[in-house]
């Protein structure tokens, strides 16, 4: 068994889910868990066929389509309880260059971090392709707003390609996590850094899907939106009632 688990959250990613493992195999020390939401392409099938090639692909079947942030959830418990030290966080769509992933795993031990982003706009760089203006102004402000609200330093909080520590996931508490989408990643970034762990981020590129449809939805981006009011809210409720975990925080 490897060091890390690669978690790779599937729906409709036949045509793409074999170039995204091949890849993940290709670089050492990583296994790859496929968390399939029953996709009707097919996906799921794909998957086991790589499973029963290799000792390192893993495979979580869901009844139905239930969200990104649920399917990472369910991913981090399986590999907790399979003893991994890193859970990765990656897209199936090749949005995420897996070569990538040593410089996740190598930031992570260097520096002994919980959370490692990936990051588009580090040093004031935008390392985005096919995003039209729109899309990318709406992903940048996005993030210094969340950034800005919850006090995080942070340049891509919404960013899907990141690694955390066990260290980092035992500490916090998932069963509280209930955000879907970029939502889920603010969250996420948010928890990890209020449990005391330095959260880092790393330079990466964003490549937009070739095939299939984006996740994107108006309910995605308002749940981005509403989540640091609700965190920052929640942290203010806890400071007036005399929390003391609140009280040692503040």
């Amino acid at each position: 068994m490897s060091e890390a688990l690669v978690i790779v959250p599937t729906y409709n990613e036949r045509e793409t889910l074999p170039v995204v493992l091949i890849k993940v195999l290709d670089q050492e020390g990583f296994d790859v868990l496929v968390v399939d939401d029953n996709s009707p392409d097919g996906t799921a099938q794909v998957a086991e066929h790589w499973r029963a090639q290799s000792p390192r692909v893993h495979l979580l079947r869901r009844p139905r389509k239930m969200g990104l942030g649920t399917a990472y959830l369910e991913g981090f418990r399986w590999g907790l309880q399979r003893h991994y030290q890193y859970l990765v966080e990656m897209d199936s769509d090749m949005s995420h260059n897996p070569q990538d992933l040593p410089r996740f795993l190598e930031a992570l031990k260097s520096t002994g971090a919980g959370l490692v982003v990936g990051s588009r706009y580090l040093q004031g760089r935008i390392s985005v392709v096919g995003w039209n203006f729109k899309r990318l102004m709406l992903s940048k402000l996005g993030n210094l707003y969340a950034a800005m609200l919850l006090g995080l330093p942070l340049t891509d909080l919404t960013s899907g390609y990141r690694a955390y520590s066990r260290q980092a996931l035992e500490k916090i508490d998932l069963e509280a996590v209930h955000s879907e989408g970029y939502a889920f990643q603010i969250e996420m970034a948010y928890r990890v850094y209020r449990a005391g762990l330095e959260v880092l981020e790393i330079p990466i590129v964003f490549t937009e899907r070739r095939q299939g449809a984006s996740k994107m939805s108006k309910r995605i981006v308002r749940e981005a939106l509403w989540i640091p009011w609700r965190l920052r809210f929640g942290e203010l409720k806890d400071f007036w009632a005399g929390s003391p975990v609140a009280l040692k925080e503040g």
